[in-house]
């Protein structure tokens, strides 16, 4: 145990020895939380998990940071089919305890099967539905639905209390026992469950007095005759005693008669009022069951949102226009630089958008800008002269890639331009040339390239024409 104050370990005094602050009640505090978290585990051992709930639920109220206690709480609402409570106590634990948490391994259980869980989210809607189907009276269509829960989710205790109050209205004591009997499996020590037991034994006592209790008839005498069974009176002298007795009989049997159409339809009017308030009950808990999960896809959604934006980021920074390749490009560059080879590294530098620039760090810009006025003058003039000389010795090809790359870099460059074009004519390739001729032309005006250009673009012109 930790001092709540310093969190230094506490000693067997009612102070912690490392700050002095006093830990007597605090210490009765945890003992109290702890006392219920092993009652809780015991019950939930003999399988009482309505019990262990109750008791594990004080131990929160003492110590809501009792890991321990609200894993264990989760679990027992797992049992009880409470998936949602389940996941609720789940992820408290999971955002106070975020690392060395076994509720890792349960949330993952449970939402590595989205089509269980869309299954059990229906089957809430489900049981709100039957709940609606009791209070119109449509006890047929409540239990087909009751029924359709309890594929999907057996251990739903309160589905099964339903379905048997349902059955214990209808007559069908057989099925309400069958469902009674499985809800006790499941959680042993019910106070509901238990409570509808007892009705059922109450009601089955009563049939069987009615039956067992009818009035005999003592004075006569029974003997076959044949296949015929023949009963005949003892006695037939007239006899005012018997009278007397038999108008007894006559008044007992009124009595239970009024006993049987007044006080048993009051009987059961109370037990469909109790059956309301826990149906109304139910449909409360249901709700505000509804309303966590709201809660919890709302922070799902959250936390995707906060996880494409930081996927978002992690592209910006290692995606090809990224932050991290736009440094690995401007080092490459750097070092070409270094050796000499400027056209190299003014394809390095080339592959580094503007956008990147402007959001790097001051010495990148810097860094950047260096480079890039260094090495483009350089690069675009040896580009030229590469292009130049190629032209000048027929390789037009090759002379028109240099030419182009040239351009690229220095757009102010008439010669680059004009003999891309002068090469595209040798090569024979008409239409290149004269829309280049005619780019010259507009970009240069008044120059001596743009004047060639002018007296070349006819041959080319009409050629393709």
């Amino acid at each position: 145990m930790n001092c709540y104050h310093c969190g230094a370990e506490l000693a067997e005094n009612d102070f912690c020895t490392s700050c002095g602050a006093d830990v007597k009640v605090y210490k009765k505090i945890i003992w109290l939380s702890n006392h219920y978290y092993n009652e809780g585990l015991e019950k939930a051992a003999v399988r009482d998990l309505s019990g262990a709930a109750v008791s594990l639920k004080q131990s929160l109220k003492y110590n809501k940071k009792n890991i321990k206690a609200r894993n264990l709480l989760g679990l027992v609402y797992y049992e009880m089919g409470e998936i949602v409570s389940a996941l609720s106590e789940w992820v408290i634990s999971k955002n106070m305890q975020n690392k060395k948490n076994v509720v890792d391994d349960y949330i993952k259980a449970v939402q590595s099967n989205p089509a269980k869980l869309e299954e059990i989210n229906q089957s809430i809607k489900k049981y709100n539905l039957a709940l609606i189907y009791c209070r119109q009276g449509s006890m047929d269509l409540a239990i087909i639905q009751l029924k359709k829960i309890l594929l999907v989710n057996p251990k739903l205790i309160k589905a099964r209390q339903l379905l048997a109050l349902i059955h214990l209205k209808n007559g069908d004591y057989n099925l309400a026992a069958k469902e009674l009997k499985r809800a006790e499996e499941i959680d042993s020590n019910n106070t509901m469950t238990l409570r509808y037991l007892r009705e059922l034994e109450l009601v089955r006592g009563k049939k069987v007095n009615n039956v067992t209790n009818e009035p005999r008839r003592e004075n006569k005498v029974t003997y076959k005759v044949g296949n015929d069974t023949v009963i005949q009176p003892k006695e037939y002298k007239e006899n005012t005693g018997m009278s007397t007795v038999i108008n007894i009989i006559i008044g007992l049997l009124l009595g239970a008669a009024l006993v049987w159409f007044v006080v048993v339809p009051a009987k059961v009017s109370l037990t469909r009022t109790e059956a309301d308030a826990e149906i109304k009950q139910y449909n409360e808990q249901v709700a505000a069951k509804e309303t966590a999960m709201e809660e919890m896809e709302t922070n799902l959604s959250d936390l995707e949102s906060k996880n494409k934006s930081l996927q978002q980021q992690i592209e910006g920074y290692e995606g090809d226009n990224g932050v991290l390749t736009a440094y690995d490009s401007l080092l490459k560059a750097s070092a070409l630089y270094l050796e000499g080879k400027s056209t190299e590294a003014a394809e390095a530098v080339s592959g580094i958008t503007e956008q990147t620039v402007n959001g790097a760090k001051e010495g990148f810009q810097i860094m950047y800008a260096k480079i890039n006025s260094e090495v483009m003058g350089k690069a675009a003039k040896e580009y030229y002269d590469n292009g130049y000389a190629a032209y000048t010795k027929g390789r037009y090809e090759e002379a028109v890639e240099n030419l182009q790359k040239s351009f690229a870099i220095d757009n102010t460059s008439v010669m680059a331009l004009y003999y891309t074009a002068r090469s595209y004519q040798k090569m024979g390739d008409n239409e290149n040339a004269a829309k280049t001729f005619q780019e010259v032309i507009e970009k240069f005006p008044g120059t001596k390239s743009a004047r060639d250009a002018q007296a070349n673009l006819p041959s080319v012109t009409t050629t393709t024409e």
